[in-house]
C-alpha cells in the first residue's frame, strides 16, 4: 500500500458534529450522551450501549441503521463494516478522501469513545478459559486503533476520565490537534496493555516460557523507547553504551540527569556506628547470568567471608577504605586502615615484605587495624598477622596453607574480594537528596610523573621519584587536610584530617618521629596486662632507646596546595628533601621559593586528592 502525505492540508482545531459511541464500562454514559446531544452532536452507537442512551430519552442512531447489516454473532460482529471504518480513517487534511467517502455515502466521524470488554477482570474473577477467550474484545481495539492513527482528524477517548474534556470540547470548539495526539498516546497505550494482558495470560495457561521471554524483551525493547521519547522531550538522551541519561546537547562525561539504583540486603549488622544504630549491608543487582558459580563480583559488599566473626558497620567502612588504597597502586601493596585513615601503606616485591614495612609506619595504630592486600596473602603473611591484633583482612585470594594459618585466629575476619572496579560512579547520600562523582581511581593526567612540573631544586633521581610517586598515589587514601612521608616506598608518617595545612605537616613529622619501630610483625605478640601503650602494643617493643627521626630524608605528599609557606617550612625543617603537592595557590612563588632557599625539590601535579 502506498500513501501520499504531499497533499495534506493543515487542520488544527476540530470541531465534533459526529461520534461513535460503543463502551463496556458505561459510568458516566448517560451525563456524556446527554451533553454531547445539547451540544448538536450526531450520536452513533452499538448494542447496549446505544439500548441505555435511548432508554435515558437522548437521540441515538443503532450502528446497524448505519451499516445496513445486523449486528451478528451475539454481538461478535457490529462495528466491522466500512461504513463505519471508512468513517472512522477518512483523513479530513485529503481532499481524495473527502471526496470518495462523499461518493460512497459514508460520513465521517469525529469523535470515537470505546472502552473494552472486561478480559482481566474475568481472568481476575477465576473465569472459565472459554469464559475468559469470550472476553477479548475485536471491533473496540480495532475502531480504537483506527480512531488513534487517524488523530489529525478524530478524537480518540478511552477512559471516562475524559469525558469532562468531552464535553467542553463539544459545547466550544473541538479538541486542537495537541490534544488529540495525547488522546491518541492514550488510546494506543489501552490497546497496548490489553493486549499485553491477553498475550501473557495465554503463555501462564499453556506455559509458554518462549512466548513469556518474548514479551518480556518487548516490553523492555518499547519501554526503553518510550523512556528515551520522553526524556528526549524534555532536552535529555539515553546514553545507549553507558546505559545511562545524560543531557542530550552535553559534552561526554557529564552527569545523569536521573539516578535510580537497586540494592538487595545482604545481611543484617548487629548495629551501625554505634549500638544504637541499626544497619544492615546491601549490594547493587546486577546481572550474574555471565558469572561464574564461584566468580565474585567487584566490591566489599560481595565478598565471601572465609572465617570469623560477623562483619561490622564499622569493619566495612574501614574495609572499603583499604581496599581502595591498596588497589591504588599497581605492586605488591598492603594498606592498614583504621578509622578510615592509613595506619601503614607499602608497596613490595611480595606482600610479606609490604606488610612488614607497613606495619612498621605505626606499630600502636595497627592494633585493632583493618589489612587489604592487592595480592593473593601468602603462608609467610598469614604469619606475620597472626600475633597482632587484626580485626579483618582482605585479599583477592590465599595461598594453600594462609588460611588455615589465620584461622588460628577464631575472631579474625578473613575475606576473599574481587579486585575493585574502575571508572565507577560514587554516591554519597545528603539530606534530600544525593552527591554524585566519578570515583577518584588515581587516572588523571597530573597522576602521571612524566607530567609533573618541576617547580624547584634538581630533579629527583629514580629512587627518590618512585617514593614521590607512591606517596603522591598514597595521599589520597588518607583524609583531607593530608600530608604523607614516605621512604622506601612506605609510609613513615601520615598528617590526616586537620583542618589547616599546617598541623598536618606537624602531625605527619610527630608521628613520623615517634611511632616507628619494629616491623617484624610481632609488635603486639603475647600482650599482658602491663600493656603501656593505648594502641595495645608493648612500648618497649615499639619504640627503641632512641626514636628514629624518619622524617630526616624522607619525602612528602600534600593532597592539595600549600595556602602559604609555613606548612612547607614545617617539612624543611623535619629534614624532607623532596616535595610532590598540586600547586595552583596565589602565594605558590612564596612555596617555590622556600623550596629553593632549603635546596629540596619540589613538583607541582595540578591535580588534587581531597579525600573527606
Amino acid at each position: 500500500m502506498s500513501v501520499r502525505l504531499d497533499n495534506l492540508e493543515a487542520i488544527d482545531v476540530r470541531p465534533i458534529t459526529r461520534a461513535l459511541i460503543s463502551v463496556y464500562d458505561k459510568t458516566g454514559l448517560i451525563e456524556l450522551a446527554t451533553a454531547l446531544a445539547g451540544a448538536g452532536v450526531e450520536i452513533v452507537s452499538t448494542g447496549s450501549t446505544a439500548a441505555k442512551i435511548a432508554e435515558a430519552g437522548v437521540p441515538v442512531t443503532p450502528v446497524d441503521d448505519v451499516t445496513g447489516f445486523p449486528e451478528v454473532l451475539e454481538g461478535r460482529v457490529k462495528t466491522l463494516h466500512p461504513m463505519i471504518h471508512a468513517g472512522i480513517l477518512a483523513d479530513q487534511r485529503k481532499a481524495d478522501h473527502r471526496e470518495q467517502i462523499d461518493e460512497l455515502g459514508v460520513k465521517a466521524f469525529d469523535l470515537v469513545i470505546c472502552n473494552l470488554y472486561p478480559f482481566t477482570q474475568t481472568v481476575a474473577g477465576g473465569g472459565s478459559f472459554d469464559e475468559c477467550v469470550e472476553q477479548i474484545d475485536i471491533g473496540g481495539p480495532s475502531m480504537v486503533r483506527a480512531a488513534a492513527k487517524n488523530h489529525p482528524s478524530v478524537a480518540v477517548v478511552t477512559s471516562p476520565d475524559s469525558y469532562a474534556a468531552v464535553i467542553e470540547a463539544a459545547r466550544t470548539e473541538g479538541f486542537t490537534l495537541e490534544q488529540r495526539r495525547e488522546l491518541a498516546a492514550r488510546a494506543f497505550a489501552h490497546t497496548a496493555t490489553y493486549d499485553l494482558a491477553i498475550a501473557g495470560w495465554f503463555a501462564d495457561q499453556l506455559d509458554l516460557d518462549d512466548v513469556r521471554d518474548e514479551l518480556d524483551e518487548a516490553c523492555e525493547t518499547h519501554l526503553d523507547a518510550s523512556d528515551a521519547a520522553f526524556l528526549e522531550s524534555l532536552g535529555f538522551a539515553i546514553d545507549e553504551e553507558a546505559e545511562e541519561i545524560v543531557e542530550a546537547d552535553d559534552e561526554e562525561g557529564e552527569m545523569p540527569a536521573f539516578v535510580a539504583e537497586a540494592f538487595e540486603r545482604v545481611d543484617s549488622l548487629r548495629y551501625g556506628e554505634n549500638p544504637h544504630q541499626n544497619a544492615a549491608v546491601y549490594r547493587e543487582i546486577a546481572d550474574e547470568e555471565d558469572l561464574d558459580e564461584n566468580e565474585l563480583l567487584p566490591g566489599i559488599a560481595n565478598a565471601r567471608q572465609l572465617h570469623g566473626k560477623a562483619m561490622s558497620y564499622n569493619n566495612y567502612t574501614d574495609g572499603d577504605a583499604a581496599l581502595r588504597a591498596a588497589y591504588d597502586h599497581e605492586r605488591p601493596c598492603v594498606a592498614i586502615i583504621k578509622h578510615a585513615n592509613p595506619c601503614g601503606i607499602a608497596v613490595a616485591d611480595d606482600v610479606a615484605e609490604a606488610h612488614r614495612k607497613a606495619h612498621a609506619c605505626d606499630p600502636v595504630s595497627a592494633f585493632g587495624g583493618v589489612i587489604a592486600v592487592n595480592r593473593p596473602v601468602t603462608v609467610e603473611l598469614a604469619k606475620q598477622i597472626v600475633p597482632i591484633f587484626t580485626e579483618v583482612v582482605l585479599a583477592p585470594g590465599y595461598d594453600e596453607g594462609a588460611l588455615e594459618v589465620l584461622s588460628a585466629k577464631k575472631d579474625l575476619r578473613v575475606l576473599e574480594v574481587a579486585p575493585l572496579a574502575v571508572g565507577a560512579r560514587e554516591f554519597k547520600q545528603i539530606s534530600g537528596g544525593l552527591l554524585v562523582q566519578d570515583r577518584d581511581d588515581v587516572d588523571a593526567a597530573g597522576d602521571d610523573p612524566a607530567n609533573w612540573t618541576l617547580a624547584a631544586g634538581e630533579a629527583a633521581d629514580a629512587a627518590t621519584l618512585a617514593d614521590l610517586e607512591f606517596a603522591w598515589r598514597t595521599v589520597r587514601a588518607v583524609r583531607s587536610n593530608a600530608i604523607l612521608l614516605v621512604k622506601d616506598e612506605a609510609s613513615v608518617g601520615v598528617g590526616m584530617g586537620q583542618v589547616n595545612r599546617v598541623d598536618s605537616c606537624k602531625l605527619a613529622v610527630e608521628r613520623a618521629n615517634t611511632l616507628g619501630g619494629r616491623s617484624t610483625g610481632d609488635a603486639a605478640k603475647d600482650a599482658g596486662t602491663d600493656i603501656q601503650s593505648a594502641g595495645g602494643a608493648r612500648a618497649e617493643d615499639i619504640l627503641g632507646a632512641e626514636t628514629e627521626q624518619r622524617s630526616i630524608g624522607a619525602v612528602a605528599a600534600s593532597d592539595a596546595f600549600f595556602p602559604f609557606a609555613d606548612g612547607l617550612q614545617v617539612l624543611i625543617d623535619a629534614g624532607v628533601k623532596a616535595v610532590v603537592q598540586p600547586g595552583g595557590s596565589v602565594r605558590d612563588e612564596e612555596s617555590i621559593e622556600a623550596a629553593k632557599a632549603a635546596g629540596i625539590t619540589m613538583y607541582m601535579t595540578g591535580t588534587r586528592h581531597f579525600a573527606h
